[in-house]
């Protein structure tokens, strides 16, 4: 397939691997470019000199592009921008801060610029600023949510609607038929977080990835709307943030009970009772862990057969 996302970061096909903290280290995305989509880093949980020795290992496991993702609500941002252009990384995904602030800094020194939205608002703000390309994420999607609760199925057509930038959607996409919906409804890519964080490659800890596995049906839980909208996996930790949600618990508090490295206690180090487990909808119909060539294989021949499959289909 060729159109505007495969054409702008060159790449075989239209799948993006979301950048998660800690789950997006050189592994995974060299395993996702090196499978023909587009790998990125998550710079998020890197600390610069750990996202410098990420780019090094990354560079030499693939000679195809590949990325990072940056929320720009993290510390030391300086130093990140400036390790991403010293070591000439050709793909920046910014996110959670204003697109305008590094969007033509970046694009000066040669890199392409996508920025993750959840709402109108900020897709015409992404379009002032000049970014390559914007990514729709619904309200299905693991970690940082958008405030407004939209879909993906609603989101992305009315993104569609409002911007003529190149649109690659987010939110409870993780087999081939569910890319195709994306289409259908207007996407020129996809990106994929949650089937990828419960790849062989991922950095997230075992233990997560075998929680994401054992996921059913409304077991992940959109929280801590009084901070940033975040959804995570049932555990005895969500049950606190529940509590604290009942009782009416202010901002502080909640800071308070997140503390630090709640995220990394989690995902990174396994603690699946008192850590932070992000992770999508889309966990439900995750059921093994596997490769990432093969879940990549079954993306694209899932996406196929769909195709295929409606056909000559009239209403």
């Amino acid at each position: 397939m060729q159109n505007r996302i495969t054409k702008l970061f060159n790449i075989k096909y239209p799948i993006v691997q979301g950048g998660m903290v800690w789950c997006s280290g050189w592994k995974l995305a060299s395993a996702v470019s090196n499978a023909g989509g587009l790998g990125l880093l998550g710079a998020g949980s890197m600390y610069p000199e750990v996202l410098k020795e990420h780019l090094t290992k990354l560079k030499a496991a693939t000679k195809n592009p590949f990325g990072v993702n940056v929320p720009l609500l993290y510390p030391e941002m300086d130093r990140i921008m400036e390790i991403i252009i010293t070591e000439k990384v050709p793909i920046v995904f910014t996110s959670a801060g204003n697109p305008a602030t590094w969007t033509k800094i970046l694009q000066n020194e040669g890199i392409k610029v996508v920025h993750v939205i959840a709402n109108t608002k900020f897709a015409l703000k992404c379009q002032e600023a000049g970014v390559d390309a914007i990514v729709a994420e619904g309200f299905e999607a693991g970690g940082h949510n958008g405030r407004e609760e939209t879909t993906t199925l609603c989101l992305i057509p009315q993104i569609k609607k409002a911007v003529q930038l190149p649109l690659i959607a987010a939110g409870g996409i993780g087999s081939g038929q569910a890319i195709a919906a994306a289409f259908a409804l207007g996407a020129e890519g996809v990106q994929i977080g949650s089937r990828f964080a419960a790849s062989m490659e991922s950095s997230a800890h075992e233990a997560f990835k075998q929680k994401i596995v054992e996921a059913k049906e409304g077991d992940t839980k959109l929280t801590l709307k009084k901070l940033t909208p975040v959804r995570l996996l049932d555990n005895p930790f969500y049950q606190q943030v529940l509590h604290y949600e009942i009782q009416g618990a202010s901002p502080d508090e909640f800071k308070n009970l997140l503390g630090k490295g709640r995220a990394k206690k989690g995902m990174f180090e396994g603690d699946i009772k008192d850590g932070e487990l992000e992770i999508g909808q889309v966990s439900a119909l995750i059921d093994k862990v596997q490769p990432v060539q093969e879940i990549m294989d079954e993306l694209v021949s899932g996406f196929n057969s769909t195709v295929e499959n409606f056909h000559g289909i009239r209403l």
